[in-house]
């Protein structure tokens, strides 16, 4: 027994020098027992009695290679040159994560919800990154923190187009609202309003220029014109205020016809009630009439003034409508100031004449330098803008031909003269009309878009304004005066 005690003893000195041996260079350059696992051969002690019993062996405590707790759950760096792809992109920040700069989160909340936030619990990582685009519009959409595709589409769709124009003002001067839904939050338009006498063709030429063409039936045009039983018993077609918007963000506004005698019979022969600051169907005609001028002067970036011929009478109301035109709203609510300044800063939009039906020698250069002549002086003492933005010569004057077809006319003016030059069409002295309506229309699109008040507004920002200058219109002091004036 002490022989085997001995080896025993001898042994275990034996193995715990050959642990604290590194051994020969080039072996083992990790430690011990770390390159290669150790098994020592099982070695068997001779008793006494001439028996083998094999000797213990000492297990050797097994190591296990891992990261410390701390350090599993931080990403591995990124190789060099690559984009690191392990946190996703934020292209805007949600309110509550964005108030300090570089606040990153290391989860982003994605669009898919329940399931991305599962995965990430499990450690794994999506192989894309993820993008969220928040709006500030979507109330309890953007505090939730998700993004309703079904609203983000709806966003990128083009405006509805309007399929016919729709009451700004009704008959009984009242304004309307339905025109709000059409109106989008934007600064890049365009507001064109018509005046003139009844039976000019204000309807048909307002449908022209926004979304018909000549060649289409007039019962399918934006702007109802006037039907020929209406046509003949004298009435109108029109009345208050019509509404169209087109896609390139034009607002078109038609009125009824100014100074209007159908009008005035339907008030007397009806026996229809007047408002009580009236005593008089024809003043309250009139007055009808001052206010939808003085309206579209003030909200209005281009105004197209109807006629068959500017006479002295039309000069006259329109000089009226521009005095009683109601002053631009000022920057501040404060008063103080000179009249000077606010003659400077009051607003005054483009005015356009259109001769409608003219005939062929209404177009030669003669004649047109008359009526240029003759608009120069009835409009010197006008802030209007009348002069070189729009016109053949000098100022903003437009003629226009009879509407009609041109295949017909061309066979119909054809001469029977020689075989040469039968089936040429007549002369004319002018372009067609189709022609001449597309070039109005473009130079009409190409005007300034001049700003309506001393801030910049909106589609629904200029709905909200002209219902208030409707209001302020209705309620002047000065028309009130006027009217009690005329009668």
């Amino acid at each position: 027994k002490s022989k085997l005690l001995f080896k025993l003893r001898l042994l275990r000195r034996r193995r715990r020098r050959r642990d604290r041996d590194p051994g020969p260079p080039g072996q083992n350059l990790s430690g011990p027992s770390r390159d290669r696992d150790y098994v020592p051969r099982e070695r068997r002690v001779r008793l006494c009695d001439g028996s083998e019993e094999p000797t213990p062996l000492l297990q050797k405590t097994p190591i296990i290679l891992a990261k410390p707790p701390g350090e599993r759950c931080k990403p591995s760096a990124p190789a060099s040159g690559a984009p690191s792809l392990e946190k996703p992109i934020m292209l805007i920040k949600t309110r509550d994560e964005g108030g300090k700069p570089g606040n990153t989160p290391d989860v982003a909340p994605s669009v898919s919800g329940a399931g991305t936030a599962k995965l990430e619990r499990e450690g794994q990582r999506p192989t894309q990154p993820v993008y969220q685009i928040q709006n500030r519009g979507m109330g309890s959409a953007a505090s939730g923190g998700a993004v309703d595709p079904v609203i983000g589409q709806t966003k990128l769709l083009p405006p509805e187009k309007m399929k016919h124009s729709i009451k700004l003002v009704d008959d009984q001067m009242n304004w309307c609202d339905s025109a709000m839904e059409y109106l989008r939050d934007q600064t890049d338009m365009l507001v064109v309003g018509v005046i003139g006498l009844q039976g000019t063709g204000k309807s048909t030429i307002m449908s022209l220029l926004s979304a018909n063409s000549p060649e289409e039936d007039q019962r399918a045009y934006v702007f109802r014109a006037q039907a020929q039983e209406i046509k003949e018993r004298a009435g109108n077609q029109s009345s208050g205020i019509d509404f169209y918007i087109t896609q390139e963000r034009v607002i078109f506004l038609d009125t009824q016809p100014i100074l209007s005698p159908s009008i005035l019979d339907h008030l007397i022969n009806n026996d229809r009630k007047l408002p009580p600051e009236y005593n008089l169907p024809h003043t309250y005609v009139e007055m009808q009439s001052l206010q939808i001028t003085a309206f579209l002067f003030t909200v209005c970036q281009v105004k197209s003034s109807h006629l068959y011929l500017y006479t002295v009478s039309i000069s006259r109301f329109l000089q009226t409508a521009e005095m009683l035109k109601p002053s631009t709203p000022s920057a501040s609510h404060d008063s103080t100031g000179s009249s000077g300044a606010d003659d400077a800063s009051e607003y005054y939009p483009h005015i356009v004449f259109l001769q409608n039906n003219a005939r062929r020698e209404e177009f030669c250069p003669r004649n047109l330098k008359k009526m240029h002549m003759a608009i120069d002086k009835l409009m010197a003492h006008s802030h209007l803008k009348y002069k070189g933005t729009l016109s053949m010569l000098d100022f903003n004057l437009f003629l226009l031909p009879m509407m009609e077809n041109d295949g017909e006319d061309a066979l119909t003016r054809a001469g029977s003269g020689p075989p040469l030059f039968s089936l040429l069409p007549g002369y004319r002295g002018h372009p067609s009309f189709s022609s001449l309506v597309s070039k109005f229309r473009s130079q009409i699109l190409a005007m300034s878009r001049s700003q309506l008040s001393h801030t910049i507004l909106t589609e629904k920002n200029w709905f909200h304004y002209a219902a208030r200058i409707w209001d302020g219109v209705k309620k002047s002091s000065a028309l009130s005066e006027y009217s009690r004036l005329l009668s």
